[in-house]
Parts: structure tokens; C-alpha cells; sequence
């Protein structure tokens, strides 16, 4: 997984009653764009450091002339 400051990130829910949560990668501990991510979530604020697991997925925002 790879990503850049500014891109999203959404965790399906893992567990029935679980919700997607959503946040904007804020910093990237490795040059290479690998986790562990900071993260501020959409739905209440906080910042967290993650490490992705397999239901997460990285959403690259649409910036023209990006080639994304």
C-alpha cells in the first residue's frame, strides 16, 4: 500500500455493526509512501497512527494535470 499526504483512506467494516470510517492521511513515516500513516478521521476529528490491514484502501484525491 502506498500513499501521499492529502490522500484518503477508507477501512471497510471488519465485523457485522462495524462502520467505514474515512480520514486524510496527515504524514508518512517512510519516503516511499509505505505505512504507518497519521491519520485524521472525518468522523470525529482525532488523529491516529495506523497500520493498514487488508480492509483498507487508499483514494488519491483528483488534482488536474496529477495524471490520477
Amino acid at each position: 500500500m502506498i500513499a501521499e499526504i492529502g490522500d484518503r483512506i477508507i477501512l471497510e467494516a471488519a465485523h457485522l455493526g462495524d462502520l467505514r470510517r474515512i480520514g486524510v492521511i496527515t504524514a508518512i513515516a517512510h519516503t516511499d509512501g509505505g505505512p504507518p500513516y497519521e491519520v485524521r478521521w472525518l468522523d470525529d476529528g482525532r488523529t491516529t497512527l495506523i497500520f493498514p490491514g487488508p480492509e483498507a484502501r487508499i483514494e488519491h484525491p483528483a488534482v488536474p494535470g496529477r495524471g490520477r
